[in-house]
């Protein structure tokens, strides 16, 4: 069970990343945004995917 869950986990990680990537920000603000999400594990994509998402080429202009 445990196994599935980190699989899930990595999955929605590169998506995420992947996401970031294709946002119209600086290169710099992308690497930022990628590392939080990527060290912060599910706290950093729950937050992404809720509330960041919609809010991050604003916050990076």
């Amino acid at each position: 069970m445990a196994y599935i869950v980190y699989i899930i986990g990595v999955v929605l990680s590169i998506m995420a990343v992947i996401d970031i990537f294709k946002k119209n920000i600086g290169t710099v603000g992308k690497i930022i945004c990628a590392v939080i999400v990527l060290c912060t594990s599910w706290i950093g994509l729950a937050v992404y995917y809720l509330f960041a998402k919609k809010h991050l080429e604003a916050w990076f202009k």
